[in-house]
């Protein structure tokens, strides 16, 4: 199937299908105990989450927790050092929190008290999500447990300081890799013995059904607003939308609002340190589908069909699979997933600071470097970035690691 061959004013609600699959992606595969638990978060999802009393406390939400809309801001230094490509931001960055994950997270929050759930369980690599979800959790008086690979603790300090503060218990994971793979196994198994009482707040578009649903539906008001906003700026909508994607929940977020359009999309994921297996983290690119975390995607695996060890300089894109929505998509060819490594992302993530005065987080970095490159080769027209974070959770590393450049 091509993406010509489908509906696309009707993608959102056709996909995924009942079972929770988009084509042959997604799924649900877990344990039966943990099957009942995912049905009973579905049938929440499709009565309580679709009700007007919901759908109106979480527009208050955003609009007076949150501070949406986001703007976008048209970036003019950056686009006139380019040449005749003109480079837009949607400020995910300024968002609650400082970066999008808050959307899905006060969703899913809002959710778990409406269920009567006690206790919401996540796992975090950038810390972001972790972040997000602690601050929901403090808002709706819940309990939070949020697990988080030991590497990813020591690289991203200021956040783990900020769950702290919000109330949560941050769970060192040092099996593994001590990164974001782990730290959604040790949230998983948590889960499976809190299912009752807890939710597990899944950070992207990633799980078994029907948290990719969930996240992107969450997250789909980033690229409505995204629409709606750059159409009343310029008079039309952009050339090219672009984004960062490990799991993807920003990506799906901004890529739900331009699928019906004639707009090309690019989904940019980590090259790291180069191809070779285990220097980066680009399985779309890369991998091979496979099941992992409850789902079915395309990942990267070892010489024995496991999950393989991965690498980004983001802490949040080092995942070795990437959302099942974002398989399908790249399947059909609706979706472009390319690559961006580490030297042009930090060279994007300098440049955005001196000439905007924006300072993104690792993560978008990635889609501003690709946007980049892509205006370099355009020559003309206007590309979209989703500026998914800010960099201030990334700056303790960047100094130690790259310096002030």
């Amino acid at each position: 199937m091509r993406y010509n061959e489908i509906e696309f004013d009707t993608y959102l609600k056709n996909y995924p299908d009942n079972d929770g699959y988009y084509g042959r992606y997604g799924g649900c595969y877990i344990p039966d105990d943990l099957k009942k638990a995912m049905a009973e978060i579905n049938e929440a999802y499709f009565t309580i989450a679709k009700s007007s009393k919901f759908i109106g406390e979480l527009r208050r939400i955003r609009r007076e927790f949150q501070g949406r809309p986001t703007p976008i801001s048209y970036l003019e230094r950056l686009s006139g050092s380019l040449g005749n490509v003109q480079l837009y931001a949607k400020r995910e960055d300024l968002n609650h929190t400082g970066a999008h994950k808050l959307n899905h997270c006060m969703g899913e929050a809002l959710l778990a008290k409406y269920m009567g759930k006690k206790k919401v369980i996540a796992e975090t690599g950038a810390g972001q999500h972790g972040v997000a979800l602690a601050t929901a959790a403090a808002y709706f008086g819940l309990e939070c447990d949020i697990y988080m690979g030991k590497v990813d603790i020591q690289k991203q300090a200021p956040n783990v300081a900020r769950m702290k503060i919000l109330g949560a218990n941050v769970i060192e994971v040092t099996h593994g890799l001590q990164t974001l793979k782990e730290a959604v196994d040790a949230a998983f198994e948590a889960y499976t013995k809190e299912y009752r009482d807890a939710i597990y707040c899944i950070g992207s578009v990633v799980g078994p059904h029907p948290f990719p649903m969930m996240v992107r539906d969450f997250q789909s008001v980033v690229g409505i607003e995204a629409r709606e906003q750059f159409l009343e700026m310029t008079g039309e909508l952009p050339d090219a939308v672009v984004a960062c994607v490990g799991g993807g929940s920003n990506a799906m977020g901004m890529f739900s609002g331009f699928l019906n359009d004639p707009v090309k999309i690019y989904g940019v994921e980590p090259l790291g340190r180069g191809t070779a297996l285990g220097d980066h983290a680009a399985s779309l690119k890369y991998g091979t589908e496979g099941i992992m975390h409850g789902f079915n995607s395309i990942m990267l695996k070892d010489e024995n069909g496991d999950p393989a060890p991965v690498y980004s300089v983001a802490s949040g894109l080092d995942y070795p699979s990437s959302g099942p929505e974002h398989a399908f998509l790249h399947d059909i060819g609706r979706v472009q997933y390319d690559v961006i490594n580490d030297d042009d992302t930090i060279d994007a993530f300098f440049k955005l600071s001196r000439m905007e005065g924006i300072i993104p987080a690792i993560e978008s970095s990635h889609a501003v470097a690709y946007a980049i490159q892509l205006a370099q080769k355009m020559g003309r027209g206007s590309v979209l970035i989703c500026l998914s974070g800010r960099g201030d959770k990334d700056m303790d590393y960047i100094i130690e690691k790259y310096g002030i450049r």
